[in-house]
């Protein structure tokens, strides 16, 4: 009776703490989808409202619809024009997902060759993958300030594309240690084989390890677009305009009211979505990741 008791005691306690977890970890995007669902008054009442009183698009509207054009369709009556948002977010989000994916692109094509050629051919010795992992502990705004000056002489200063090269090229050194422990994990006998097949070093490579490693450079490449996608000190440091970002476009909803809290916990819950569907395209080489080593022997 006493084992049973226990038993079902530990039971209880792991699905307390299990839901205190859940709880703790989703109660900041419940308050800010709450957030976004409701009106001006409901932002910052004088006493906490657990749940909407009265629930409004308008914060998801106007991310997308402009102030303009909802005025002259007659949504949202009510409204005073100080109360409404001024720009929408349809630049900043094409800006972010065209910059952050093209970052991760060049990142990962960048740092898979590398890591493969210090994996296989030693190169660098063990040199060079230390070398690049420091030059990834360097304090940001040590480096950010040169590259300001820098890219204000090249005319890439506000350029998308100038934004998208230091998304490539940044985030590299976390590509080559990822990726390197992946092409550790795959014996060198294969890449032998292939080439006493009549394959180059090169088409060994493309045709059989990398096929090999498809797990390994599509969780790279998710941290690789998570890192970009929610980018601050880039964007906000080298930006105007053009090339504005989610993150930056977020500080931007101010009104004569004040922040626009509503809209910008809209944004906020929207900026979690590419994330999401990014994770769920390559759920299957995910769950193949945790079980990468499995090819060994």
């Amino acid at each position: 009776m006493n084992m049973k008791l226990t038993k079902l005691w530990t039971t209880f306690s792991r699905w307390i703490i299990v839901i205190g977890a859940i709880f703790f970890a989703l109660f900041p995007v419940y308050w800010m989808v709450k957030i976004s669902l409701v009106g001006i008054a409901e932002w910052t009442p004088a006493e906490t409202l657990w749940l909407p009183q009265k629930i409004t698009w308008y914060n998801w509207a106007a991310l997308f619809i402009p102030r303009g054009t909802l005025m002259e369709m007659g949504w949202f009556p009510g409204l005073m024009e100080s109360e409404m948002v001024s720009t929408t977010a349809t630049h900043a989000v094409l800006n972010s997902l065209t910059m952050a994916l093209g970052g991760t692109a060049i990142a990962v094509a960048i740092g898979t060759l590398a890591a493969y050629s210090m994996s296989r051919y030693r190169a660098g010795g063990n040199f060079l993958p230390y070398l690049f992992l420091t030059f990834r502990m360097l304090p940001p705004m040590a480096i950010i300030v040169p590259i300001v000056i820098w890219y204000s002489t090249l005319h890439l200063f506000d350029n998308r594309i100038g934004i998208m090269l230091l998304y490539g090229l940044f985030p590299v050194p976390f590509v080559i240690w990822l990726m390197r422990s992946f092409f550790d994990e795959i014996p060198k006998e294969i890449d032998e084989a292939a080439i006493m097949d009549g394959c180059t070093p090169l088409a060994s490579f493309y045709k059989v390890i990398l096929p090999l490693t498809r797990a390994g450079v599509a969780v790279t490449a998710l941290f690789i677009f998570i890192l970009d996608w929610s980018d601050l000190l880039v964007a906000i440091t080298l930006t105007r305009v053009r090339a504005v970002t989610v993150t930056v476009q977020l500080g931007l909803y101010q009104a004569e009211v004040g922040s626009l809290y509503g809209v910008m916990a809209a944004l906020g819950i929207f900026a979690i979505i590419p994330t999401l569907i990014f994770g769920l395209a390559i759920q299957r080489y995910l769950v193949r990741g945790f079980t990468f080593g499995a090819i060994k022997g």
